[in-house]
């Protein structure tokens, strides 16, 4: 049976639960992962019959996809700004919006003075390490800390920048507790993508993130969903370089209320928005 055949069947069972586009998109990371094929040789016509190992691994992948199983677990990777992660449950999957988190922060890279040789960032909450490792590719003579409450979630990180050759020093920090931050330096950037959803918005959520993206990294509770932002601002009183800058992605209906949060704590804040046009980073600076 040619790879075309399996590859149709695998698109009309997607589409039971994800619309076509994104059937489409699951299928060809599925068939370039099991194949081994390139994208460009599965749709140019150099189609094969699958072989039997390759049938079996398909009924798993497919099995495991209907029962909403992000495809990034599956194939263990994602891309992010050009470069691919290696992600598992531990780590949250990479999204395209922290990509402008990241753009935001090289805008401003001349203002920034990143040439000195004690320019330093720090990246709260790094999960996959997908931050530091970018920044450090388009920041290279930056110091990198990052850091984060999950030891997992710290292993997953040092595969990565251990694959693109990335200095990056790695802490087991909780940046909550507020007596860990004496072992953390004063840094010119301070990034994050910290939890920030509402328990109360798991309703509107796809199965593939609420079932199996990992709670910590995403949930914050209901009375008190900036905690982690009231953290970072008052972690930047004593942590923040005099010209630095924090940059921060937010909840995009929480945009007044988080630029709040840094202000009362005496920050200059700019609300920016995503390429569609929502309220999703926060740049301060102190006042």
């Amino acid at each position: 049976m040619a790879i075309y055949i399996e590859d149709v069947a695998l698109k009309k069972k997607l589409t039971e639960i994800y619309d076509q586009k994104e059937a489409n998109k699951i299928t060809e990371l599925v068939f370039e992962h099991i194949t081994k094929m390139t994208k460009i040789e599965l749709v140019s016509g150099r189609y094969r019959t699958m072989t039997e190992p390759e049938k079996l691994q398909l009924v798993e992948i497919t099995e495991k996809l209907l029962a909403h199983y992000p495809i990034q677990y599956v194939i263990e990777e994602a891309w992010f700004g050009g470069l691919k992660f290696y992600v598992d449950k531990n780590v949250l999957i990479p999204r395209p919006e922290t990509e402008e988190l990241i753009d935001l922060i090289t805008k401003d890279k001349a203002s920034l003075v990143e040439n000195a040789e004690s320019f330093k960032i720090i990246d709260i909450g790094t999960g996959s390490g997908c931050i530091p490792v970018l920044l450090k590719k388009k920041m290279f003579r930056a110091k990198i800390t990052a850091v984060d409450i999950s030891e997992k979630a710290l292993e997953v990180a040092k595969r990565n920048t251990d694959a693109y050759r990335a200095f990056i020093e790695f802490k087991k920090v909780d940046i909550l507790d507020e007596k860990k931050w004496d072992t953390l330096d004063v840094y010119d950037v301070i990034v994050s993508n910290p939890p920030y959803v509402m328990e109360k918005e798991k309703e509107a959520m796809q199965k593939n993130v609420l079932d199996y993206e990992p709670g910590i990294a995403l949930f914050v509770p209901d009375n008190d969903p900036l905690i982690f932002y009231k953290k970072i601002a008052a972690f930047g009183l004593n942590h923040l370089a005099a010209n630095g800058h924090i940059y921060v992605e937010i909840n995009e209906a929480l945009g007044k209320e988080t630029s709040n949060v840094f202000k009362a704590a005496g920050y200059i804040t700019e609300i920016k928005k995503d390429m569609q046009g929502k309220e999703r980073m926060i740049k301060a600076r102190k006042g």
